[in-house]
């Protein structure tokens, strides 16, 4: 009966389940929202990005890049972000300088617009725009024969 009542212990609760959940939830998505310059910037300008016990959550929070965890991400930017925050320089620049916060946001839009856009890959221009609009064209013509 002991043996029992030792493995019920060490399994958790319902309640612990879903404080858990709930914390990975709110946690999750705290990182992703670091994907955002303009909320980084609003964080900066409210001094939260000066406070150490911010700071330090910051920190605690990199185990977000971890294979583990990381998969949960939608948004890759926000890792980079959490991992830029470490720095005191990066903090203060995005406080003070809305050129950085700009160029940070068009940074992150040019990598989205490129990331899987072939030709931007091979360097061949359009070619990769063409293709896509020829294999639409071909796509439809079998639809329509069929």
């Amino acid at each position: 009966m002991s043996d029992s009542g030792i493995q019920h212990q060490s399994t958790p609760t319902d309640e612990q389940k879903a404080a858990n959940r709930a914390r990975f939830e709110l946690e999750l998505e705290f990182v992703q929202s670091l994907a955002n310059p303009f909320y980084l910037q609003s964080l900066a300008q409210q001094n939260i990005l000066e406070q150490p016990a911010f700071i330090n959550f910051l920190e605690y929070l990199l185990y977000w890049r971890e294979k583990d965890y990381a998969r949960f991400i939608h948004y890759p930017h926000a890792l980079h972000h959490l991992e830029l925050l470490q720095h005191a320089r990066f903090r203060s620049e995005m406080k003070k300088d809305d050129y950085f916060r700009e160029s940070l946001n068009q940074k992150q839009y040019d990598h989205w617009r490129t990331w899987r856009d072939p030709a931007h890959l091979t360097g061949s221009g359009r070619a990769g725009v063409d293709q896509t609009s020829s294999k639409l064209e071909t796509n439809d013509q079998d639809a329509t024969m069929s």
